[in-house]
């Protein structure tokens, strides 16, 4: 069996480390060509394309900060242009810096938007004229946040809310062209960027989830293969929470 991705070309935003990377390895098994969009982590990104094309797999880097529209553009552009094909956009790339209340500025604000939803948006609307009709797949990451914040995540929570919306509106306009367009939210996942989070709170995460755990890339990868193929055809708008049923 496989999963119907051999020879398809994925742009993986967000892609150099983490459950980005995890997603970029799994693509490559699968037999699809892999574009990796990255801001800052060269060298990350440069070592995990070595490492796909040792492999015999169509890889390449593209630097760009997705906050800048232009930048967004590019990168897609970029992919297009590398594999003369894009069939699948998956956008990984989020900050998320965590403020009380009163410590909220302006600047705070902006630096989660601007990468968090303006460009998710920008990435949708580059991507969406370069995608096949039928058969596009656009994969977006909010968060279980979006449903449940903690303190001090106001900000961080409610840019993921709007991706949950943005993905629920543009599978609206996309969808005649036969063009799915999901997110995932997943919960705590095990990367180099929540090693706090999992030091001060990963006991009473696993005491929380009923899989008893804590949840890693691989968990994600999986489910974003699916929303990728052509098996998940019949889902679109959608925001799937996975999180290992954390209460």
């Amino acid at each position: 069996m496989t999963s119907g991705l051999d020879g398809k070309a994925a742009l993986i935003v967000g892609g150099s480390r983490g459950i980005g990377a995890e997603v970029a390895r799994r693509f490559a098994l699968a037999g699809a060509k892999v574009a990796i969009g990255y801001r800052a982590a060269t060298d990350e990104a440069n070592k995990l394309v070595a490492e796909l094309r040792k492999g015999g797999v169509e890889a390449t880097a593209i630097a760009g900060n997705i906050a800048v529209p232009t930048e967004a553009e590019a990168i897609v552009r970029g992919a297009y242009d590398t594999f003369d094909r894009l069939d699948i956009l998956v956008n990984t790339a989020g900050v998320s810096p965590y403020l009380p209340l009163e410590q909220i500025d302006p600047e705070h604000i902006r630096t989660v938007l601007d990468v968090n939803v303006l460009g998710a948006i920008m990435l949708t609307k580059a991507a969406a004229p370069l995608l096949p009709s039928p058969g596009g797949r656009i994969i977006h990451f909010s968060s279980r946040l979006a449903y449940n914040p903690i303190p001090t995540s106001s900000v961080y929570s409610a840019s993921k809310a709007a991706v949950a919306t943005l993905v629920h509106a543009y599978a609206r306009e996309l969808g005649p062209r036969g063009i799915t367009v999901n997110a995932v939210a997943p919960g705590v996942i095990e990367t180099d960027m929540t090693t706090d989070i999992i030091q001060k709170r990963g006991d009473q995460i696993r005491a929380a989830t009923p899989l008893g755990r804590i949840g890693q890339p691989s968990d994600i990868a999986g489910l974003v293969e699916f929303l990728a193929s052509p098996d998940s055809g019949w889902i679109t708008g959608r925001t799937i929470i996975a999180d290992g049923g954390l209460n």
